[in-house]
């Protein structure tokens, strides 16, 4: 069992769903209550990864991965040559809240700088372990995912679940709110690679690997807000755009919307990542809808339908492209999932746009389908 490592005791912690469940275990990280969406990630490594992935901004994270925290937490303080920090995909924790079954408090990795625990108390994010994590992860699939409460008391209190109960009864929906704007960029942000191409990337929340996927392929970065307006992305004459990955329902960021449209119109090359895809399926025509418990995970088998070929992708999303309302628009589908048969990626039928709905930049994950970034680049004119 974890315990404070200032007393040595240990400390109750508690997560309540919006129908009453409850499972009680041992905090640690930061104590205090949030609220959000409970989600589920079934992959075996990548928690510094998934911790920072602004995807999960709203939501309350349990890894089905039973062990977590051995090899500790990197250091936040190392950039890579675009002095982009090497070990995150963001600027810190986005998840509101952490759920393990067993947690680690000796990491042994010799990068590691600190314990999970700590840099979740230095970001002042509840966690909860000791919790029945397979039976959490059965229910979210047969319900779907819920909203809940998380709470980790200081030690020897004890947690009010009738009063928590009712709590979780009335969260509100985060899917509901402009998630998006809180984890973009505030102002436009230069990377400048010496390269003979710009590609402006508009930040839904982007995960810092697809900036270094670019940057390594040697073109020019200029990230800016999600609500930028098509006007002020041609103001950098950019050679093409990418619309990132980002947290909660698409259909809520009507601007960024309206600009891919406009800018897919101007012919402009574009490539979208997760939300991405699903920004520039709605910019076309499309609709989008909600998945049960969503893709979360390192392992997800998608068909490109060009080839056959088939490949493990990472994901991170809760919502999808509907096939059906494809049918009418200028677009193709051109990755399905294997397991459900959802929409994995589009293209366009006569312009230089294509889109994924998976994670080609891995950061945890497999690198197989990395080859769509010189893909998207092979489109852009003179490159």
């Amino acid at each position: 069992m974890y315990k404070d490592e200032s007393s040595g005791k240990e400390r109750k912690g508690i997560l309540v769903l919006e129908d009453g469940t409850y499972f009680v275990g041992t905090g640690f990280g930061a104590t205090g209550k949030v609220y959000g969406e409970v989600v589920f990630n079934t992959g075996m490594v990548g928690y510094p990864e998934a911790l920072t992935d602004p995807s999960y901004h709203g939501q309350i994270l349990v890894l089905t991965y039973p062990l977590v925290g051995n090899y500790g937490v990197p250091p936040r303080n190392v950039y890579d040559r675009w002095k982009i920090p090497r070990f995150f995909e963001s600027d810190g924790i986005k998840v509101r809240g952490f759920l393990v079954h067993e947690y680690c408090d000796m990491p042994h990795h010799w990068e590691s700088t600190q314990t999970l625990s700590d840099w979740l108390a230095d970001e002042n994010i509840p966690g909860l372990q000791g919790i029945d994590t397979r039976m959490l992860t059965k229910k979210l699939r047969v319900h779907g995912v819920m909203l809940g409460v998380l709470e980790v008391l200081d030690e020897g209190q004890e947690p009010d679940i009738e009063s928590l109960i009712r709590e979780a009864g009335r969260v509100p929906d985060p899917n509901e709110s402009d998630l998006v704007a809180e984890v973009t960029c505030r102002e436009p942000v230069v990377y400048d690679n010496r390269g003979h191409k710009r590609i402006v990337v508009i930040d839904c929340g982007v995960k810092y690997n697809i900036l270094r996927e670019l940057l390594a392929r040697g073109v020019d970065l200029v990230r800016v807000p999600y609500d930028f307006s098509a006007e002020e992305i041609m103001e950098y004459k950019p050679s093409g755009v990418l619309i990132t990955n980002g947290p909660g329902d698409p259909k809520r960021v009507k601007d960024t919307i309206t600009t891919v449209s406009v800018l897919i119109e101007e012919n402009m090359p574009a490539m979208g990542i997760c939300f991405g895809n699903q920004i520039i399926s709605l910019a076309c025509g499309g609709d989008t809808y909600k998945l049960k418990y969503g893709h979360r995970s390192q392992n997800q088998p998608c068909v490109d339908l060009n080839t056959g070929r088939c490949y493990i992708t990472a994901q991170n999303h809760g919502y999808a492209v509907s096939q059906e309302s494809l049918a009418d628009t200028d677009l193709e589908v051109w990755f399905l999932n294997v397991n459900d048969k959802t929409v994995e990626g589009v293209r366009h039928k006569t312009r230089n746009v294509l889109s994924v709905q998976f994670h080609p930049e891995h950061a945890a994950g497999p690198v197989d389908t990395r080859y769509l970034f010189d893909l998207f680049l092979n489109t852009l004119e003179g490159f």
